[in-house]
C-alpha cells in the first residue's frame, strides 16, 4: 500500500471539504506525494466511502443552482472539479426545471433603478446572465418579461390606478 504520509495528507484534505477523486489526487501530488501513492489513497478512500463523486456532484449542483447559476455554469464546475460525466446526469436532474425566477431576480437586482434604458444596459445584463450559465433563449425571455413588467407598471401608474 501507500506510505502513511499520503494517507494522512489525504485525510486532512477531505476533512476540510468535499473533493472529487481527481481533485484529491491532484492535491496530493501538489503537496509532494507520488502520483501512484496519490491514486492509491484516492482509490482506497472511494472503496471505504470517504469520497463519493456521485454525492459530490449532487452537492455542487445544489450549491450553484441555489446561488442562481444556470446549467452551463454548473456543468463547467462539475468538469473543473474532475467529476466524471457519467455522474452528471442524476446530479443535473436536481436543477430546477424553470430558471425563470432566478433570471428575473437577477435582472431586477441589476436594473432596480436604471431600467433597460438603452441597448448597452440590456447587453450588459444579458452578458452577465450568459456568464452565469444561462442560454440565450432563457436570457431573451427574461428580458422580455422585464420589459413587459415595466410597461405594465407605467400603465398602472404610481398610485395603483390605471392611467
Amino acid at each position: 500500500m501507500t506510505n502513511n504520509s499520503a494517507k494522512d495528507r489525504g485525510m486532512a484534505i477531505i476533512n476540510r471539504r468535499m473533493v472529487s477523486h481527481r481533485e484529491l489526487i491532484d492535491k496530493l501530488v501538489q503537496k509532494g506525494e507520488l502520483r501512484e501513492d496519490a491514486e492509491q489513497v484516492a482509490d482506497w478512500m472511494v472503496e471505504i466511502g470517504l469520497i463519493n463523486d456521485v454525492d459530490y456532484a449532487a452537492e455542487i449542483v445544489r450549491h450553484y443552482s441555489a446561488r442562481g447559476y444556470g446549467r452551463r455554469r454548473v456543468e463547467q464546475e462539475l468538469h473543473r472539479r474532475g467529476i466524471a460525466r457519467e455522474h452528471w446526469t442524476d446530479a443535473l436532474g436536481e436543477l430546477p426545471r424553470e430558471s425563470d425566477d432566478a433570471i428575473d431576480q437577477f435582472i431586477q437586482s441589476k436594473l432596480r433603478d436604471a431600467g433597460l434604458s438603452d441597448r448597452r444596459e440590456e447587453k450588459r445584463v444579458a452578458d452577465a446572465l450568459a456568464r452565469r450559465g444561462y442560454d440565450w433563449d432563457e436570457i431573451n425571455a427574461g428580458i422580455r418579461r422585464y420589459k413587459a413588467s415595466l410597461a405594465l407598471d407605467e400603465a398602472i401608474g404610481e398610485d395603483g390606478y390605471e392611467i
